[in-house]
């Protein structure tokens, strides 16, 4: 069994990478290999070029760009899980994670009322996404519900049955006195992180297990 964890953050060592790598530690306890990809330290490659050679019967349901990223895509093809990590920036996933995410998604899509996808091998996926903002604004009626469902179903529509985990109100730095940031309260930020973001670990461990234990 073969799982593929991907951070799309570009810090490797915070929050985002941080999850990922507890989900794909708690895959691997369950015996699973686990391959992780650093999305921001890959080199040069970009999103959907809009060529449509995945969609030509030559390269059906596969991407045909050949950059940095094809060898993740690739990777995820031959997979028995997916992690899938990225933090909030400006009400959106990053940069590195919408190239990937159009990539991986736009190649199965057929424009065939008959067959809308042409992946024929569903594997479970974890989307985890980190925030500054609080937990709150992803439940429900919250401000990022709505790009956090539609993640959740486009993945799960196009890869397989997707799960989530939000790490809101993160911890963004050690030291916040070197910027002026008075919105934020660096104490509570502190207690916080202490307090709840090991738990957020190990639900993220818990949930690679899970993904390795279904196969």
């Amino acid at each position: 069994m073969k799982i593929v964890a991907v951070n799309a953050s570009p810090r490797k060592t915070w929050n985002t990478s941080k999850l990922v790598r507890a989900a794909a530690d708690g895959a691997k306890s369950a015996g699973a290999d686990t391959e992780i990809y650093d999305l921001y330290t890959l080199g040069k490659f970009s999103g959907c070029i809009s060529c449509f050679g995945c969609m030509k019967e030559k390269h059906f349901g596969e991407c045909v760009c050949n950059d940095a990223l094809k060898p993740v895509l690739d990777s995820i093809r031959t997979a028995d899980g997916l992690i899938l990590g990225t933090p909030n920036y400006l009400g959106e996933a990053t940069a590195a994670f919408r190239s990937l995410y159009e990539r991986l998604i736009f190649q199965y899509i057929t424009y065939n009322s008959d067959k809308f996808s042409a992946n024929t091998r569903h594997i479970p996926v974890l989307f985890i996404m980190t925030s500054n903002a609080g937990d709150a604004a992803y439940e429900d009626g919250g401000m990022y519900s709505g790009i956090l469902q539609n993640y959740k179903n486009t993945l799960s529509r196009f890869i397989g049955p997707a799960n989530v985990l939000v790490a809101g109100d993160t911890l963004q730095v050690n030291d916040y006195s070197h910027y002026d940031w008075t919105m934020f309260d660096p104490v509570s930020k502190a207690r916080r992180n202490e307090k709840v973001f090991p738990e957020k670990l190990s639900a993220a461990e818990r949930m690679g297990r899970e993904m390795a234990v279904v196969q």
